[in-house]
């Protein structure tokens, strides 16, 4: 196709990760896996703390928020990628593009203030254990989980809008498994200069401020545990934030992936594989994340399966039980 403009462009081509089609079936299972195991282990994570009166706290409370925010995200994204790879088409309608920018956005930005909240919690309970229930209380809380919330939608909803008011080229190519805002640029005939702009002030303001409170955070916790006399002290100070610090590193460095592969190498393969380890693969470790390092999630995790075990073997106790009066009744 030449460049044209076209401003009733109605479908895009996703390109996905690989145009071989030998390389579909393996791309196509692994992607569901990955997709299953993200749903059912944040699932089982907020079954898990909902269940358990013993999590019914702040921290806990943050990270259902957090498990709920990356189901949804790949719940963005993987669906379709699957649904065209089955069906061996690359076609996603403009208003299907559109919304993937816009939800992709939301609950990305929202999982990105949830970190920076729940670093702040943390912060409260190591520097300032004695305030802490005094603090974070379950208002503040919940503003802070709405607030997070409000500031997604706003910058989701006019990253959307401004991208709606542009004219897209005739190239309709997209060199991503999803429809992602830097890719969808590129694909503008008209000005874009105050789109960029809007861009980059958002990453600034909308990435920058949660990293910036993130890293003053642990910066007053490691000095608050580095002043901790008993090593036994430091390690159980440390191991309250040890798994939320491994989830922000990842997602973190894989986000600055994106953004530097992007800038730097030109590479919209660099970027997609780099997009793949935020949108996917961190949303997908954060249950194991949790779960593996945490006493209390691994704790609550097993008594939620024996209460399930328990209740399945009831219910297959009472339907045999009314299945043998049925019989009886029917001689």
């Amino acid at each position: 196709m030449g460049p044209g403009n076209d401003t009733h462009i109605s479908g895009f081509l996703l390109l996905g990760l690989s145009e071989d089609p030998e390389v579909q079936l393996p791309i196509f299972g692994l992607f569901l896996s990955m997709y299953l195991i993200t749903v059912f282990g944040n699932l089982l994570i907020i079954l898990a703390i909902s269940s358990d009166s013993h999590l019914h706290t702040f921290m806990y409370f943050f990270l259902t928020n957090l498990s709920f925010v990356d189901i949804c995200v790949t719940s963005t994204i993987i669906p379709k990628m699957l649904v065209n790879i089955q069906t061996q088409s690359k076609v996603i309608t403009y208003t299907g593009c559109i919304g993937q920018i816009c939800f992709s956005l939301l609950f990305a930005g929202w999982d990105d203030f949830l970190l920076a909240v729940m670093a702040y919690d943390r912060f409260m309970a190591i520097c300032h254990p004695l305030h802490y229930t005094v603090i974070m209380n379950p208002r503040l809380c919940g503003l802070l989980a709405l607030l997070s919330w409000i500031m997604s939608v706003l910058n989701s909803s006019l990253q959307s809008l401004m991208l709606l008011q542009l004219s897209f080229c005739s190239e309709v190519e997209i060199p991503h498994f999803f429809c992602e805002l830097h890719q969808m640029i590129q694909l503008v005939c008209s000005d874009t200069f105050l789109n960029n702009t809007v861009i980059y002030i958002s990453v600034m303001v909308l990435a920058g401020g949660p990293l910036a409170g993130i890293l003053y955070s642990y910066s007053k916790i490691i000095s608050s545990i580095i002043r901790i006399s008993s090593a036994e002290g430091k390690y159980k100070a440390f191991s309250t934030c040890a798994s939320h610090l491994l989830v922000v590193s990842l997602f973190y460095c894989t986000v600055l992936g994106v953004y530097l592969s992007s800038a730097v190498t030109q590479s919209s393969y660099g970027s997609t594989i780099a997009s793949v380890m935020y949108m996917v693969v961190t949303p997908m470790l954060n249950p194991f994340i949790y779960s593996l390092r945490n006493k209390d999630i691994k704790e609550a995790l097993i008594r939620f399966f024996r209460r399930a075990t328990i209740k399945g073997t009831i219910v297959l106790v009472v339907k045999k039980c009314l299945g043998c009066r049925a019989q009886s009744h029917d001689f």
